[in-house]
C-alpha cells in the first residue's frame, strides 16, 4: 500500500492550532478520508490536542506530520490506518495530568489515549515526537464512542466520559 507523508511547520502561537486543523482536513480530503468520518473527526481532534500541546507548553515551533494512505488505499476489508506525528524541540517528557472538573486544560493525553487505538513518544535530538495512530476499521470502537460523547473510557484507573 501506498503511503503518503505530508508535513507543518508550527510556529509558537496558538492561531496555529486552527491553522493545522483546517491543514490537517484538507490533506485528508486530498487522500480519499471523508470529512465526515469518524476517523476524520477523530484525527482533527487529536491534531487539535497534540499541537495545542506542542504550542502551549514548549513554547518553540514543532512540525507536525501526517502518514496518509495513498490513491491505492482501498484493499478487501477497507482498512486504513493514519498516523499523526507533532515533534518539537522540548525534550520534556510528556506528562499525563488529572484535571478536576472544573478545570479548563490537563485532558489532553487522556483524550489521545482514549481516542487512538496507539500512541507514544520518543526522543528526537534535542527534542521528542509525540505519535497516534488511529485505524479505520476500529472507529466503530469504544474510540469513536468517547469522541462522541457516547461512551466511558478510563484513564490510569480514573473513568471519564467527553461530552
Amino acid at each position: 500500500m501506498q503511503v503518503l507523508q505530508v508535513q507543518l511547520e508550527i510556529r509558537p502561537d496558538p492561531a496555529e492550532v486552527g491553522r493545522a486543523r483546517r491543514w490537517a482536513r484538507s490533506r485528508l480530503a486530498g487522500s480519499g478520508i471523508a470529512a465526515d468520518e469518524p476517523l476524520a473527526e477523530t484525527l482533527i481532534l487529536l491534531v487539535s490536542e497534540l499541537v495545542t500541546n506542542a504550542v502551549v507548553h514548549t513554547g518553540r515551533p514543532a512540525v507536525l506530520r501526517l502518514s496518509l494512505p495513498g490513491a491505492d488505499r482501498r484493499d478487501a476489508d477497507d482498512s486504513v490506518t493514519v498516523r499523526l506525528e507533532v515533534a518539537d524541540a522540548s525534550g520534556r517528557a510528556p506528562v499525563p495530568r488529572c484535571a478536576d472538573g472544573d478545570a479548563t486544560g490537563g485532558r489532553g493525553l487522556a483524550l489521545v489515549d482514549g481516542l487512538a487505538d496507539r500512541w507514544g513518544w520518543s526522543p528526537e535530538g534535542a527534542g521528542k515526537r509525540i505519535w497516534c495512530e488511529l485505524d479505520r476499521c476500529s472507529q466503530s470502537g469504544q474510540g469513536a464512542a468517547v469522541a462522541y460523547g457516547g461512551g466511558l473510557a478510563s484513564y490510569e484507573g480514573l473513568a471519564f466520559e467527553a461530552v
